[in-house]
Parts: C-alpha cells; structure tokens; sequence
C-alpha cells in the first residue's frame, strides 16, 4: 500500500498554492470584510483550470477526481483564502450532475463549472428538518408542463454568486400522492424563487440564505436522475462535500500552524525563542499530529470515492477528524501570539468563526458519531426511532 503522493499530485499542489499565495490572507479578510467576492482569485484559480479539475475531460474538466479537488481546496485554504464555493459548486453539483445528469444537463452546466464561469449552489437543508433529511417538507408537485416547487430551505451559502440551484424537495404526482425524494436544478432567476440573507459573524465572502420557493414553476428536464430516487444522487454529493469539508479544515490547520511556528521562531522572551518552551511547542506538535491524522483519512475517503468504492465511513471519519484537528491548529496558534493572537495584524482570529463551523456543518459532528456507531460499530440506532 503506497501512501505517497504522485509527481502529478504534487504539481498541481505546488501551482495551486503559487496562484493563492499570490493573494492570501490581506486579501481574502479585506474583500470578505468589505462584503465583496473572491472574483479575483476564482478568475486566478479558473484559468489554468484548477476549478475543473474533477469535472470529466468530455466537458472541459481535468478529467480527475476528488482527490485532485481536494488539493486545490486545501491549498488554497493554506494561503488563508478558504473558499466554500469550492466545497459546493464543482464539489458537490459537479459530482452529482457528472455521475447523474442527462446528457443535456452536462452539456449546460459542466463546462461552466469547469472553467469558472458558472456557479451552482446547493439547497438541502430546512429550519424544521435540520440533519433529518427524511423530514423535509419541500414539495415538488407534479402538473401537465413540468413541477410546482413550494418550501423553504435554510442556510444555503452562495445563492447570489451562483447561477442555479441543485434543489433537494420530496415529490408527488398530480394527486398528491408521494414519488420520493428528487433532486432539481432551478434558476436563481426563477419567478417565485425569494431569498433573504442570514447575518452571520464569520468572516467569508460566501453569504448564507434563506430560500423560499412560492410555486416555482420548473420543466420536466429540471429533474436529475431518476423522479423518487434523488437520495442515491444526494449521497454521491454528499462525500465529497465531507472530503472537500475536510480539506478546507486541514488548510486553514496548516495556514494556523505556519503563522505559530514563525511566530514561535521569531519572537523572543527571557532571551530566547518562545517556540524553545515546551509549553507552547508541545501542543503545536500535538496539534500537527492529529493534522496529519486528518489528512491521512481525508486522502483515503477520497481514494475510496475516487475509486466508487463505498466511501461514507471515511468521509465522515475525515470531516470529523479535520474539524478537530482544523479548530485545535487554529487555537493553539493563537495561544502561541498571546494577545497578539486576537490582534487583527497577525491574521488568526477572523478565521475561527469558519473552522467553528465546519464542525456542525457539512453534518455535525453529533451525527458522525450517530453513523460511526450505527453503521461501523453495528451498535442500535440512536436517533429516529419512535419512543
């Protein structure tokens, strides 16, 4: 078993972090404060296209897998750039659409996805349903010309840089009668189709959205794969959404490690280093190691998806993994600056709200632990069940 990195691989690591370092963290904390996007460093990240690699040949892709987009986000996280959209648009829509659209839906969408020109957002979660997503109450009802598309979905990051939405709604046919869950793709443009912005305090260029749909009218050529059996699809986005999560955790660890041990280097206190105390270096390299933990299992959940071998034990293993790891690089950084850890000039602080977060989304740590014990542990389920 070779644990490794292939010479390609490393390439493509080494030219991603040359085109985000070029940016960084000034950049990325003023344009996010400013309520500004990214373009500049998408645009960046677009033309040699590193925001395609995983898309397939056929539709201007790299032609790679999850594994070659996870390089791209952790790079790109590790210049103090961490880009959600990366996470959702070629991530998730790009998988799901690449493994499940018709031929005209690949033709539409993935070429933009490839080279950066197209956004596409994705809409599963709802304020009653949370991570149930056998409760979600969004309906797509079926009529003469197409579906009818009425509910609510909740913390939906990126609406208004993307061009579309993959929507996630329970379906029925013309009597009400229920198909199933399906997936959609529907216009951000689409009459009926509201938004209202979640204030957040994290700093991001990505905002989050409440999406209401009031009777949006879509075609039948809107839905991907099979009326009723959207979960099969949701699923096939929803590792590598884990493993992109992943990634974004062990750049910003690796981005926190680097600020703490020059920190650790070059700042002085009773004549001589204060990396020389073992107080502040022993839990940096604590810290490094469970980092390298991380990223060992975020590269096997990726080889296993990669490979269409069953991945979801490892993905979940890799965001929970990660987000620990992620949040405990992030911590102990700013332990090592002292005060100087909460100070804007040393650019540590504004990243704890994103590497909080990724432990409650994508899927909470809670209910990776609910699948680790169901599925891998075979111990009853702990949750669902009628009392």
């Amino acid at each position: 078993m070779h644990y490794g990195e292939s010479a390609e691989l490393t390439m493509l690591r080494e030219s991603v972090a040359s085109v985000a370092n070029d940016f960084g963290s000034d950049y990325f904390l003023r344009t996010a404060r400013a309520g500004d996007k990214t373009d500049e460093l998408w645009a960046a990240l677009a033309k040699p296209g590193f925001l395609g690699v995983s898309v397939p040949e056929e539709y201007g892709g790299g032609g790679g897998g999850i594994t070659e987009l996870a390089v791209v986000v952790e790079e790109t996280a590790a210049a103090g750039c961490p880009l959600v959209l990366l996470m959702v648009s070629p991530a998730i829509c790009g998988t799901v659409l690449a493994r499940f659209g018709s031929t005209a839906q690949k033709e539409e969408w993935l070429p933009g996805i490839a080279d950066g020109t197209v956004k596409m957002a994705f809409a599963i979660t709802e304020p009653d349903a949370g991570s149930n997503t056998q409760a979600i109450t969004t309906t797509a009802t079926r009529t003469a010309d197409g579906w009818s598309l009425k509910g609510t979905k909740y913390y939906i990051s990126g609406v208004d840089e993307a061009a579309a939405i993959l929507v996630v709604a329970a379906t029925r046919d013309e009597s009400g009668a229920p198909l199933g869950i399906s997936l959609f793709i529907v216009p951000v443009e689409a009459p009926g189709l509201r938004r209202s912005v979640i204030p957040m305090e994290i700093v991001a260029p990505e905002k989050q959205f409440t999406l209401f749909f009031d009777d949006v009218v879509i075609p039948h050529a809107a839905v991907v794969g099979e009326v009723g059996k959207g979960f099969r699809s949701v699923f096939e986005g929803l590792n590598p959404e884990r493993i992109t999560g992943a990634a974004i955790e062990t750049g910003i660890g690796r981005y926190a490690l680097e600020q703490a041990t020059r920190y650790g280097r070059e700042r002085s206190v009773w004549g001589a280093p204060i990396g020389t105390h073992q107080g502040l270096s022993h839990p940096l390299a604590a810290a490094k190691i469970e980092l390298e933990l991380a990223r060992l299992m975020m590269w096997k959940a990726a080889a296993l998806h990669d490979a269409r071998e069953d991945a979801s034990e490892a993905a979940n293993m890799a965001k929970y993994a990660a987000a620990e790891a992620g949040l405990r690089c992030l911590d102990q950084a700013i332990q090592m600056h002292g005060g100087n850890g909460l100070a804007s000039e040393y650019a540590l602080a504004p990243y704890w709200g994103l590497a909080r977060l990724m432990r409650i989304a994508p899927v909470s740590r809670e209910m990776v632990l609910n699948h680790i014990a169901q599925h891998s542990l075979q111990l009853p389920k702990s949750y669902g069940s009628v009392r």
